[in-house]
C-alpha cells in the first residue's frame, strides 16, 4: 500500500463531476480565474468554462455497517481517489426514550387533557422502519450520493451481509432445527425447563416436600439475564422465596455455583439485514460482494482490518492500492438541539441560538488547531472537543489560554448533520 500526492476534486460548469486533478493544476486554474472554490473540505473546485467531460471508470466500494461505514473510490489500477469512515448515530432510541419520559411527566400534571393512546398512526404504518434504522439507511445513502456528486462513479460495489439469528444463538443448530427447535413439543420454555429438570427442585432435590414448582432466572433479568433455558432452573416455592429474600437483604442474587447466561443483543445484526435489503432496493444496479471475499483479498494484500481499508479492497477488487486521498473521518450528529429549557419546572432557559456567532458542533480554529464546539456559555466561554467527542484540556496552556473564550475562536465551518475531520490515510 502506497500513499501519493493528494488529489483535488473537480466539477464541471454544469455540475457534472470530473476526474480529480493535481493540486498544482487546481492552483493555476484558480489563479487564472478559470475556476472557483466549491468546497474547502474535501477541497473541490468548479470550472467556470466549458470543458471536455472525459472520465475514467471509477468504482465506489462501500463497507456497510450499523456503527461505522467505510467508503472508497478506486480506478482500474487500484488508485484510491477518495476514502472515508462515517460513524452513524446510535443515540436516537435513547433520546426518544428521554422525550417520552418528559411527555409522560408533563401529562401526569395535566389530567384534564384527554388521553392520547390511539393516535400514533405512524407506529402501525405498513413497511415502517424504526427511527434508528431509518437514520442509518439515510446515512449510507447520503454518503454514497455525496461521493457521486464529486466523482464520476461507474460501478457501485456493496459488501452486503445476511446474519442467521438462529445460528448466532445456537451455533450447533441443524437444518431441521429451524422448524423443530429446542422447545418443539412443549407449550413454552417454562414447560420445557420443568421437563428437563424432571419436575424436581434443583436445590433441595425435593426435601422440602413443596409441590409448587417455579422457574427461576439464575442471572436476574434486571442484571441482563437471558430468558432462554440456559439461564432458567426449576425451584420449589420455598427455595425460590429463600433466594429472593436473600437478594433483598444483600442486594446480590445468590447463584449457589450455578452458571447462567447473559442476554445477547442481536440488534446490530438485525439492523444490518434491514440496511442491506433496503440498499438493494434503492440501488438496483449495484454489484454485491461478501465479507469472506474482502477478508481473503485483504489478507493477500497484507492490509490491516479497518472499515475504510476494507472499502479500499472492495473498490479495487483485490488489486494493490495506492491512496491518493486524505482520510475523511465523519460523524453523524443531530441537526439541532431542540430542548428549550431545563429544570424541574422548565424554569432555566437553554440558549439554542448563536452566541457571538457560534453554535454547538461548529468547527473552529483555536491556537492553530481545529476543534468542534462541545458547549457554550452565555458568559462568553466555550468547551471544545475532537471528532470523537472527547473534551480538550487546555490546563497546560499559558495564562490567558487555559479557558477558551468565544471571541478567540475562528469559525471554519458551520454546524451540519455531519461533522468532518481530515486525516492522513
Amino acid at each position: 500500500m502506497q500513499t501519493n500526492t493528494k488529489k483535488v476534486y473537480v466539477i464541471a460548469q454544469d455540475g457534472t463531476p470530473l476526474m480529480p486533478c493535481e493540486p498544482v493544476i487546481a492552483r493555476l486554474l484558480l489563479k487564472a480565474g478559470k475556476a472557483k472554490v466549491k468546497r474547502k473540505e474535501p477541497f473541490t473546485i468548479k470550472l467556470l468554462y466549458e470543458s471536455t467531460k472525459y472520465t475514467q471508470e471509477l468504482s465506489l466500494g462501500v463497507d456497510l455497517g450499523s456503527g461505522t461505514i467505510g467508503t472508497a473510490v478506486s480506478d482500474n489500477n487500484g488508485n484510491i481517489f477518495y476514502i472515508s469512515k462515517v460513524e452513524v448515530r446510535n443515540d436516537i432510541h435513547k433520546k426518544m426514550e428521554e422525550r417520552k419520559g418528559h411527555r409522560r411527566f408533563r401529562r401526569n400534571k395535566l389530567r384534564y387533557r384527554q388521553a392520547r393512546f390511539l393516535n400514533r398512526h405512524n407506529s402501525i404504518k405498513k413497511d415502517r422502519l424504526n427511527p434508528t434504522v431509518k437514520s442509518k439507511i439515510q446515512s449510507h445513502i447520503k454518503e454514497i450520493e455525496y461521493i457521486k456528486s464529486i466523482l464520476p462513479i461507474t460501478n457501485l460495489i456493496l459488501e452486503t451481509t445476511k446474519f442467521d439469528m438462529a445460528k448466532m444463538q445456537n451455533p450447533n443448530i441443524t437444518s431441521w432445527g429451524y422448524q423443530k427447535g429446542i422447545n418443539y413439543g412443549y407449550q413454552n420454555t417454562h414447560e420445557y425447563v420443568l421437563y428437563r429438570d424432571n419436575h424436581t427442585c434443583q436445590l433441595c432435590k425435593g426435601k422440602h416436600k413443596d409441590s409448587k414448582l417455579e422457574v427461576h432466572h439464575i442471572i436476574p433479568r434486571h442484571n441482563h439475564g437471558a430468558d432462554t433455558q440456559n439461564n432458567l432452573i426449576t425451584l420449589c416455592k420455598t427455595c425460590h422465596d429463600k433466594i429472593h429474600k436473600e437478594e433483598r437483604k444483600t442486594g446480590i442474587c445468590p447463584t449457589y455455583g450455578l452458571k447462567g447466561l447473559v442476554k445477547r443483543t442481536l440488534s446490530h445484526a438485525t439492523q444490518m439485514n434491514v440496511i442491506s435489503s433496503q440498499l438493494r432496493k434503492h440501488y438496483p444496479n449495484r454489484i454485491e460482494t461478501s465479507g469472506y471475499i474482502t477478508k481473503a483479498n485483504r489478507l493477500a494484500l497484507n492490509i490491516s482490518k479497518d472499515h475504510n481499508l476494507d472499502a479500499c479492497v472492495i473498490a479495487s477488487n483485490g488489486k494493490q492500492i495506492q491512496i491518493k486521498s486524505y482520510l475523511y473521518q465523519k460523524k453523524s450528529v443531530s441537526k439541532g438541539d431542540y430542548q428549550l429549557t431545563k429544570g424541574v419546572r422548565g424554569e432555566i432557559k437553554i440558549p439554542i441560538e448563536k452566541i457571538q456567532g457560534l453554535r454547538k458542533f461548529d468547527k473552529v480554529k483555536y491556537l492553530g488547531k481545529e476543534y468542534f464546539i462541545k458547549g457554550r456559555m452565555s458568559s462568553g466561554y466555550a468547551i471544545l472537543m475532537d471528532i470523537e467527542g472527547n473534551k480538550i484540556d487546555f490546563s497546560n496552556m499559558p495564562k490567558g489560554k487555559k479557558t477558551v473564550k468565544l471571541e478567540n475562536l475562528k469559525r471554519i465551518q458551520s454546524r451540519k448533520s455531519i461533522i468532518l475531520e481530515k486525516k492522513i490515510a
